[in-house]
């Protein structure tokens, strides 16, 4: 079979592998739709410190059960299937405290070990999330929403207050979906006004492009700041942004990976009694929410996906997105 492989920084194709047989515990998958995600568009630029080459990318994933191995008796083939692409150790702190999403061993499929981006994939049966009444296409969409579900959990959110997005890219939708979910006022800030305009249809209040006064609007918008701050671009401008607009005895949450260092005037961590979270991942519990999300909100994949390539357009689809990366949303290769 053929697979997506990024060889080296700025170079992908398709290679040849083996079809892969399930041992006992584990699950054959045919894929459906793989999702290319921010991770692997930093990997083809070879600026993923935690990737090595070759590397098959790929974690959002949709599919249907394909083959089970010895011992997995409680699913059936033909089953509707994501992944729950994270593999932690089991026995450090984070793993121990319910928390291994945050598991300083962890490898994600398609950074520190091979991905999705193939015909058929086997994994463990415990990574197998069974779902119905979802697309196969917005079945790929899971993850990188429950990444931005889990931001929201993060920040402890609720009903009665206000939250700013700070990027309206895909986790940024993400988040914008999680904290509609818990009822938030939500408003969404970024600099392509065809992603506000995809935030809005998808429920945010009130949308803010970064290229006028940011501050100004929020201040007008809600007064003494937003109770949270989510960013979700990893650049230094929205870094410091966050600390700066959000309302004193706030919470900032951070999911974006800055490239470089950042200086913060840390003053106002003190002086605003600010909490600042980092947001890694997510758990199970927060696939589970956004499955029932998506079930409720059929038209969200049709506002979030820019582009469907088959495998065969796959290269090139990927290196169209390291030339134009704000015209595309959400790219998936169809198997």
């Amino acid at each position: 079979m053929q697979a997506l492989t990024i060889l080296r920084p700025n170079e992908a194709t398709l290679t040849e592998k083996l079809v892969p047989t399930p041992a006992a515990g584990e699950v054959a998958i045919d894929i459906a739709f793989v999702g290319y995600c921010g991770s692997d568009l930093t990997s083809y630029r070879g600026l993923n410190p935690l990737v090595s080459y070759p590397r098959v990318p790929g974690h959002e994933i949709s599919g249907t059960i394909a083959e089970l191995g010895e011992g997995v008796d409680a699913m059936s083939v033909g089953t509707p299937v994501t992944v729950l692409p994270y593999f932690n150790c089991g026995i450090c702190r984070a793993c121990r405290s319910g928390r291994p999403n945050a598991c300083p061993n962890n490898q994600t499929m398609g950074v520190q070990r091979e991905g999705a981006m193939t015909a058929r994939i086997v994994v463990p049966a415990e990574k197998i999330i069974p779902v119905t009444g979802i697309s196969q296409r917005d079945l790929a969409l899971v993850e990188p929403c429950a990444v931005g579900f889990h931001a929201v959990r993060r920040a402890e959110l609720t009903a009665d207050e206000t939250v700013v997005v700070l990027g309206c890219g895909m986790i940024g939708l993400g988040v914008i979906l999680g904290a509609l979910r818990q009822g938030a006022n939500v408003i969404a800030v970024d600099l392509s006004d065809a992603k506000l305009d995809v935030a809005k249809k998808l429920g945010a209040h009130e949308v803010i492009n970064a290229s006028g006064d940011v501050k100004a609007r929020v201040a007008e918008l809600t007064g003494e700041g937003p109770d949270v701050v989510v960013e979700a671009v990893g650049a230094e401008a929205t870094f410091l942004q966050a600390v700066d607009l959000v309302a004193t005895a706030g919470r900032v949450v951070y999911i974006g990976y800055a490239k470089a260092p950042i200086a913060y005037d840390t003053k106002y961590f003190i002086t605003k009694e600010l909490d600042i979270r980092g947001s890694r991942n997510a758990l199970r519990s927060d696939f589970d929410d956004v499955i029932d999300e998506l079930r409720k909100r059929p038209e969200a994949g049709d506002l979030i996906v820019t582009r469907t390539a088959t495998l065969a357009e796959a290269p090139e689809a990927l290196a169209t997105w390291h030339e134009r990366p704000g015209d595309f949303t959400k790219i998936l290769v169809r198997f």
